[in-house]
């Protein structure tokens, strides 16, 4: 996964290009800011930054973080609001990021590469971060026919599976699970609070707080 990002990183906002995308863009794009209002956040697999400008625009903090130095160098040739600061950091641990606790957490297009069987403990260690009353946000896809990349494979864990080539000829096994609401919500653990579930056509956005 690691190696396919980074191989991707010049291209991978291709993905926001899609026509038929646009609207739900532009309505999460314009939701994400009210979230984080005076937040200190960090944020898991920032990627190229797209959604970063848009989450932090009223925030205190943001602290975008990603594991591939690549995509986070095209993050910062981007207009940043000034309380972003970019770090690099593995999402699964979050060590790099020391003993900071934050009062909000965002991911956008992570939670479809962990796999179902570590999901559960990824959660857990993320709020581990994060002080009581923390808000957190994701974001994610949707599969729909013809836009989506058609599934695969599903493995013996209920895993999905897809096969996604690069511009320079090679294909690469991804992992991209499309979870239901129910199937989020079971997996929260006993810490969050009022989970809220917004469906648009490609994409999903759950929101939650921390007690």
């Amino acid at each position: 996964m690691q190696d396919y990002y980074r191989q991707r990183a010049r291209i991978y906002e291709r993905v926001y290009a899609k026509p038929e995308r646009q609207a739900d863009l532009r309505a999460m794009e314009a939701a994400l800011p009210a979230l984080f209002t005076g937040r200190r956040v960090v944020e898991v697999a920032a990627g190229t930054g797209w959604w970063t400008p848009h989450g932090a625009r009223d925030a205190r903090r943001w602290l975008a973080t990603d594991l591939n130095p690549e995509t986070l160098a095209i993050a910062g040739t981007k207009p940043m609001p000034a309380c972003v600061e970019l770090r690099v950091a593995d999402a699964w641990t979050l060590a790099e990021v020391g003993d900071e606790r934050f009062d909000a957490a965002f991911a956008g297009f992570w939670w479809s590469h962990v796999p179902l069987q570590r999901l559960a403990a990824w959660l857990s260690t993320l709020h581990a971060r994060l002080e009581p009353g923390a808000r957190v946000v994701m974001l994610d896809n949707h599969f729909v026919a013809g836009s989506s990349t058609p599934i695969s494979r599903r493995d013996a864990d209920g895993n999905t599976w897809q096969q996604r080539p690069l511009d320079d000829g090679s294909t690469h096994e991804v992992l991209k699970n499309f979870p239901t609401a129910d199937q989020a919500f079971s997996m929260l653990g006993p810490r969050a609070r009022d989970p809220r579930w917004t469906d648009h056509t490609h994409y999903w956005v759950l929101s939650y707080e921390l007690d």
